[in-house]
């Protein structure tokens, strides 16, 4: 089926531009051009990934992106946050709200087409023969419905905290670094900002709960699930 994207932009200028640029790619396209409205269009319908301003009037950007992610039903649409901000801890901010990624303006419609692909391949299935779940100590993964659990009980992902997960627990202990995770997970060049990767790594291990030690830093390279030695701090 066609995938069905939400622009959430109040520059109509913009909003025209992406409705011209995404269709033209092969995406079906809805736009909104404020915070409440885009709410309305997301409770009606269901989109597959959402691009989504910062500033926008009525409802923040950022307003949207918290009511989105306490939502079950759509707290694993993909979302892109588009910022006019360049300072770093805004952009980390949004990724810390559940941003999936984040585009600044002005960008290149090129770069955000690629983008937009890249989340919703990420959201895709991976391939795992005889569908057996991942496991690794308490941490268990589905691929097949994108469901991960800590001792028996479900955890709350947005598609790419589940990449991510997914990603290290097929690694079975072994260092990933940040460059290959931007790869592997994001499906970006290793000069993207490493932030990326840290700030879904902490929202990774505060969802972890009781199985967050098995989430390890290894200090100046990357991270691994490990099972937690006596006394270590997963930092």
């Amino acid at each position: 089926m066609t995938p069905r994207l939400l622009v959430v932009e109040d520059e109509i200028d913009i909003a025209e531009l992406l409705r011209h640029v995404l269709t033209k790619e092969g995406f079906q396209v809805g736009v909104a051009h404020d915070g409440l409205t885009a709410l309305e269009a997301i409770r009606r319908e269901r989109f597959d990934l959402i691009v989504l301003d910062w500033m926008l009037p009525e409802l923040s950007g950022i307003d949207v992106l918290k009511e989105i992610r306490v939502r079950n039903e759509t707290r694993m649409v993909p979302i892109i946050l588009l910022t006019a901000r360049r300072e770093e801890i805004d952009r980390v901010l949004g990724l810390e709200l559940g941003a999936d990624d984040y585009v600044t303006k002005p960008f290149s419609t090129r770069e955000l087409v690629l983008r937009v692909r890249g989340l919703l391949k990420r959201g895709e299935p991976r391939e795992n023969p005889g569908g057996a779940p991942l496991r690794v100590g308490p941490i268990e993964i589905s691929t097949d419905d994108h469901r991960a659990l800590v001792e028996g009980k479900p955890m709350t992902l947005t598609v790419t905290e589940f990449r991510l997960l997914e990603d290290l627990v097929r690694a079975k202990g072994r260092v990933r670094t940040r460059e290959t995770l931007l790869s592997e997970v994001w499906g970006y060049d290793s000069d993207v900002l490493s932030r990326t990767v840290d700030t879904h790594v902490r929202r990774l291990r505060t969802k972890l709960g009781i199985a967050a030690d098995w989430l390890v830093t290894v200090r100046g390279v990357g991270y691994r699930i490990q099972e937690p030695e006596r006394g270590q701090q997963a930092n």
